[in-house]
């Protein structure tokens, strides 16, 4: 068992008016234990959240939740109908009934070896129900290729990241509008976000006016992974905005979640703080391995008031 050292950490840098201050907060430093923490999602009351926790290698890869119990949140317990598979990437829908996620299990039980990687959901009646057995989205979203990180508007019109071929680049963002009760055929979004590199991870808003998505290596970046913003303007997105530092930082950062109703932008980072003093003895090496800021993915939280981004 590791040792765990709480270390809740800010950075902070002035902003602009409006703003006067950015600060990234470790999100959850009571889960340090684990090798990798990522993907979060969360319901409208702050009650309810789900993320995935990873081996060194992502072989393992399950859905864990906590609920917040007071002021502070339960131990995470990995859900009923994770752990066998690679399940990653849950997204909780605006009204708490559907569970969103990413797997490469099977389509049917009595196939045992993994597939490509589908976007597939649970579903329950009511908040305090259990959930169903994991459903598959299906076609026209799901194919033979890799479809990931699944966000849903109000509407329940879908946004996620596929390596499709109909990608301007090697990973994009793609939309299917739902109508009737069923997704349509999806497209992938404009080079106002994609471009020939890598786009991913994208959250979309309840009322999609603004879509925050993760970019590789893009020339505006601050180097490897880097979140974004596009508002829609008469109904078109516009050109992507980098958010700013200390949100993106020269490390990898990714899997943005807004709370809306808080303003507190919830994301990944494997950012990895600079060892004050030379590693010369295993106390000192000790506790960097053991410390959140040590490059494996943690989770992060800013406040920020998206609007005057636009």
């Amino acid at each position: 068992m590791k040792t765990k050292i709480l270390i809740v950490f800010f950075i902070s840098v002035f902003f602009v008016s409006g703003q006067e201050t950015l600060s990234v907060a470790a999100a959850f430093p009571q889960f340090i234990e684990f090798d990798k923490v990522r993907d979060f999602t969360m319901n409208q009351l702050g009650t309810e959240a789900y993320f995935s926790i990873q081996s060194q290698t992502e072989e393992i890869s399950v859905i864990t939740v906590v609920h917040k119990e007071a002021a502070s949140w339960s131990q995470p317990k990995i859900v009923p109908f994770s752990g066998t598979y690679r399940d990653f990437e849950p997204f909780l829908s605006p009204d708490g009934l559907r569970l969103y996620f990413v797997s490469n299990r099977p389509l049917h039980d009595s196939i045992s070896e993994p597939k490509d990687f589908d976007i597939w959901y649970v579903e329950r009646s009511e908040k305090s129900k259990e959930w169903s057995k994991p459903i598959n989205l299906g076609s026209p979203v799901n194919t033979e290729h890799n479809e990931f990180y699944p966000s849903l508007a109000e509407n329940g019109n879908l946004y996620f990241t596929s390596d499709s071929p109909q990608a301007i680049g090697q990973d994009d963002i793609f939309f299917s509008e739902y109508i009737d009760g069923k997704y349509s055929q999806p497209i992938t979004l404009s080079k106002s976000i994609n471009s020939e590199g890598f786009e991913y991870n994208a959250y979309i808003s309840k009322n999609e006016s603004y879509l925050i998505f993760g970019g590789y290596n893009r020339e505006d970046g601050k180097g490897s992974g880097d979140l974004y913003i596009s508002f829609k303007v008469n109904d078109k997105w516009a050109k992507a905005k980098p958010l700013p530092i200390p949100i993106n930082s020269k490390y990898m950062d990714y899997c943005p979640f807004m709370d809306e109703e808080n303003h507190i932008l919830y994301f990944t980072s494997r950012r990895s703080k600079n060892p004050e003093s030379p590693m010369t003895h295993l106390g000192a090496l000790k506790e960097f391995l053991n410390s959140y800021q040590n490059g494996n993915s943690r989770l992060y939280k800013a406040k920020i008031n998206l609007s005057i981004l636009k």
